[in-house]
Parts: C-alpha cells; sequence; structure tokens
C-alpha cells in the first residue's frame, strides 16, 4: 500500500453513492433549459491557449495564475479554464451568426485552473452554463437571470440573492476608470500586489479585489462616493433600469452591488451573480454578464452576446443527500442459468434487474435483495417447473405468485 498511486491534488472521483446528485443536477439543466430553447453544445477541454488571452483577458488572474498550459508541436495548448471563450469560438467557427437570432446554447462539462483547493472549488472543476447570442437588448439579460434563478429553484434551492450591477459600455466605462484610478492614487502603497498592477491596465478589477485590506480601503467615504457615482451613459442606464424594471415584473428579487465587477475582461453592462446564504464567505453559485465584444474581438462578426455559468461541486454541496435508487427487482435462485434468462427477460421490458453472478446460499441473495431492490424475485425449483416467479414487496413483505410472462412490476 505504501506505493499506491493517489488522486491528483485539487481532483476528485465522483463515486457510485455520489452519481445520483451529479444526475439530478444534469437532467434538471436539460428539461429546464429546453424548455426556454436552449441546446446543449459540447466543445473540446483543449484549445488553444490564444483563445483565452485574447477571449478571457490577459490582466485576468485566470491567464496570468491559474492555466494550464502546455506546448506541443510548437503550439501553446491549455485546458480550458472556462468555456464562454470556447462556445464563442465554436459559434464563429460553425457560422452560427447565419442562425435566426437569438441562438440560444448550454454546456457542462469539466473545467481546470491550478488555484488552491477549497471548499467546492477544485483544479479540476465542473461546470453548467448557458449563452445567448443575438439580442442587444435588455430582455435577454432579465432571460438569463430568470432561466438562472428557475434553474437553481428546480433543485431545492430558494434561499438565494441576485446581485446586480452595470459596467456600462467602453465610452462611459473610460471616463469612470480615470474617476478610480484619481480616488485611488493616494492610495496606491497601500493596495495589494495585484492591484498595483491592475491599477493602469484595467482598474475596475480592483473593485473585485478580496483582500481584507484592499476592501477597507475601497469603504473609505471619498472613494465609496465616486464607486456609487452615476458614470453610465443615456444608452447604458436606459438599459439597466429596462433590466430592473423587467426583474420586477417577474418578481425576482434583486439588489444592486456597485463593486460587482465580475473577475472577466469580456463583461459590459449587465453583471450579476447569484448567491447562497449556506455557503460562507465563497457563497456566490452563479455569475455571469454581457459581452457584447466578444465575437468581434476573436474574429467573428458584430454579435451581442450574454450568459453565466454555475459551479457544479458548490451546487452538490446544497443539496440535500438523495438515497440510493434500487433496483426495480432482485433474482433469487439457486440456478446461476434460470436467473440470467428471467433477468434478460426483465430488461428486455425496460425494468432494472440484477441477480447473484456468484451463487451464494438463498438466504444471502434475499438479504442482498432487501438492501438494493424495491422486490424480491425468487425462483424456486417449483417455480421454474410452473413457469411462474414468486415477487415479494420488500417494504412490505406481501409476496404473490404470477406467470412468468405476466411480471409487470409497476403495477403490484
Amino acid at each position: 500500500m505504501a506505493n499506491i498511486i493517489k488522486v491528483l491534488k485539487g481532483t476528485k472521483d465522483i463515486l457510485p453513492q455520489e452519481i445520483d446528485q451529479w444526475h439530478k443536477l444534469e437532467k434538471n439543466a436539460l428539461d429546464i433549459f429546453t424548455r426556454y430553447g436552449y441546446k446543449e453544445i459540447r466543445t473540446p477541454i483543449l484549445e488553444a491557449t490564444e483563445l483565452f488571452a485574447r477571449g478571457v483577458g490577459d490582466t485576468t488572474d485566470i491567464v496570468n495564475k491559474e492555466m494550464y498550459t502546455f506546448e506541443k508541436s510548437e503550439r501553446s495548448l491549455t485546458l480550458r479554464p472556462e468555456n464562454t471563450a470556447g462556445v464563442v469560438r465554436s459559434f464563429i467557427e460553425n457560422g452560427m451568426a447565419r442562425l435566426s437570432a437569438p441562438v440560444k446554447l448550454w454546456y457542462k462539462g469539466p473545467m481546470f485552473r491550478y488555484e488552491r483547493p477549497q471548499a467546492g472549488r477544485q483544479r479540476q472543476f465542473h461546470q453548467v452554463g448557458v449563452e445567448m447570442f443575438g439580442i442587444k437588448e435588455p430582455i435577454a439579460d432579465a432571460e438569463v437571470i430568470l432561466l438562472a434563478v428557475n434553474y437553481l429553484k428546480s433543485l431545492g434551492l430558494n434561499d438565494l440573492e441576485v446581485e446586480l450591477n452595470s459596467l456600462g459600455c467602453p465610452k462611459c466605462r473610460e471616463e469612470y476608470k480615470k474617476r478610480i484610478k484619481q480616488v485611488l492614487k493616494p492610495e496606491f502603497e497601500n493596495l495589494c500586489e495585484d492591484c498595483q498592477n491592475r491599477y493602469e491596465k484595467n482598474p475596475l478589477r480592483l473593485l473585485d479585489c478580496k483582500v481584507d485590506s484592499c476592501k477597507a480601503i475601497f469603504e473609505k467615504p471619498e472613494i465609496q462616493a465616486v464607486i456609487k457615482s452615476d458614470f453610465l451613459c443615456e444608452e447604458c442606464s436606459e438599459h439597466y433600469n429596462k433590466l430592473k424594471t423587467y426583474l420586477e415584473k417577474l418578481d425576482v428579487k434583486y439588489s444592486e452591488n456597485k463593486l460587482l465587477v465580475r473577475g472577466l475582461d469580456y463583461y459590459n453592462r449587465t453583471v450579476f451573480e447569484i448567491k447562497s446564504n449556506n455557503l460562507g464567505s465563497q457563497n456566490a453559485v452563479c455569475g455571469g454578464g454581457r459581452y457584447d465584444s466578444l465575437v468581434k474581438q476573436l474574429g467573428g462578426e458584430d454579435v451581442p452576446a450574454i450568459g453565466w455559468a454555475m459551479g457544479m461541486e458548490r451546487l452538490n454541496s446544497l443539496l440535500p443527500e438523495l438515497e440510493t435508487t434500487k433496483l426495480d427487482g432482485y433474482i433469487v435462485c439457486n440456478s446461476p442459468i434460470e436467473s440470467f434468462e428471467l433477468a434478460q427477460e426483465l430488461r428486455a421490458k425496460g425494468y432494472n434487474v440484477e441477480f447473484d453472478l456468484s451463487n451464494k446460499k438463498f438466504t444471502k441473495q434475499l438479504e442482498k435483495a432487501s438492501k438494493v431492490a424495491n422486490y424480491a424475485l425468487i425462483l424456486g425449483e417449483d417455480e421454474i417447473k410452473s413457469g411462474k416467479v414468486s415477487v415479494k414487496n420488500l417494504s412490505t413483505s406481501e409476496q404473490i405468485t404470477v406467470n412468468r410472462c405476466d411480471i409487470n412490476l409497476r403495477k403490484l
């Protein structure tokens, strides 16, 4: 055992006893997203590094610190740290801009970031997310937020808070950046190293800092006055106000957070997070926003877009533990070939059944059946000779004998 090979730090096996919860997340995603007209897309986990450098942004922590990147045949490749850039790449490459708008896509799958593992966050983790292309009006923003809320509610998660902000457009945001830099200039030496690096490249990212000393600086009245000031141009302000009106009409409760900027460079106008009060300080379960320039930035046409992603590990941590799904029936018989034949007959009818491959004693088989199945299908010598099966309800102990060809476990 000393030389046993273990799972890599920051990765985790999803074991059989846990898989029912993952299936619930995936099934609800398929059901809810299909109801809203979204189609599933599956992109490769391996992409050109340039895709993330250009799309996610070279001032982000993801690109600077967290990507799994390696060289192969003189080309730089990266395991995807997020999936929006990959979906946009596929949207462009496959000519989806020619489709009737909106183009609605959803995805699920593993992502990879080299960061310190913590509760609900691993180096290989899983996300479920949606992207909508082709609609610039705020009604699209309202729909994707409502979709996220309804998906979470379908999982039984109701203790949620939607936080909302607008980053404006590049035009009105430039003046805001200048004001942020100006008011923070006297505090420059007191900012953390990351914030000092972001000061020139992307000053809005300073507001996203999680370092306590920086957060204390941002709470100063003169800095809060700039942060909370209205910098939006008329068009961006109208977009934001309409979004809030839609959410109120749809009975989606929200709060505004001027410090919410999200961690990726491609966002503009609407950004949002959905938080759970059951996760402590790292409490965001969904994050997203509008990225109207990303398609063009990656070589496509000028197509507006909005989307969000959720960490599936975090969602799982909030779900109540599901009971293991039991088999419809377990065959109890001392004739392996008879058991095998009956199992195949029932499986062909759509039942989930098993039998004892090791041919244990009759009592041991019955004991196993009581743990894993709803019904014990008993084949003794008399039943085999007469073409019948004794069916025992393992929750009530009631037992009946039926013709082998008439077994219907759904009506018993």
